[in-house]
């Protein structure tokens, strides 16, 4: 009883979390970032300011949480990945295993990426997080590898990695006509595999 008990309240937990994230989101793309308060984010959301600052530190952190989501998904599934594959194989297959189980991105996840370029704020938040996931990514490929713990090798490919997502969100969000991220994911990733020499 107590299990189910703790799973519902994770599940209402995580509603929470993620009618925070799209409150912000839409609220961001219609009015600007700038607009947004974190008042008008929580009574979007149906939730008190008090709730809102049990979740998030601030609007930012509530804007960028599907984008830590997705990372935490790529970690998850790295991790799971079958130990006979190299790491960068494996880096690849758990971007395709989480790209097959979310679909294309939505369309405000470009308009996300393009508010983080706008705004230092937001700018500064998702480069904070992204560092915190390389150096977690850095430490699986590590312990896969069989490499000491900050290894340059594993540093090197978890830092290639994370640039590539990066330097393929950008892409994708400006591509014309549009093309599947997953495609244009895989073009920045075999290129920067590739040697430079």
């Amino acid at each position: 009883m107590e299990t189910t008990a703790g799973g519902l309240r994770e599940r209402k937990k995580e509603a929470t979390r993620t009618a925070l994230h799209e409150a912000a989101m839409r609220l961001a793309v219609e009015h600007g970032l700038d607009d947004v308060t974190v008042e008008a984010i929580a009574d979007a959301a149906g939730v008190s300011r008090r709730t809102f600052s049990n979740y998030f530190g601030g609007k930012e952190d509530a804007l960028l949480y599907g984008d830590e989501q997705r990372m935490r998904g790529i970690l998850d599934r790295f991790a799971a990945r079958p130990p006979g594959e190299t790491s960068w194989t494996a880096l690849r297959a758990a971007f395709h295993d989480l790209s097959g189980e979310i679909g294309e991105p939505d369309p405000r996840w470009a308009a996300q990426t393009r508010l983080a370029r706008a705004h230092p704020t937001v700018l500064a938040r998702q480069l904070a997080h992204y560092a915190t996931f390389e150096r977690a990514l850095a430490d699986l490929i590590a312990a896969r590898d069989g490499l000491p713990p900050g290894s340059t090798r594993a540093v090197v490919m978890a830092g290639a990695f994370m640039t590539a997502l990066r330097i393929a969100a950008l892409a994708w969000t400006e591509q014309d006509p549009p093309r599947p991220m997953a495609e244009v994911t895989d073009e920045t990733l075999a290129a920067m595999a590739a040697p430079f020499a």
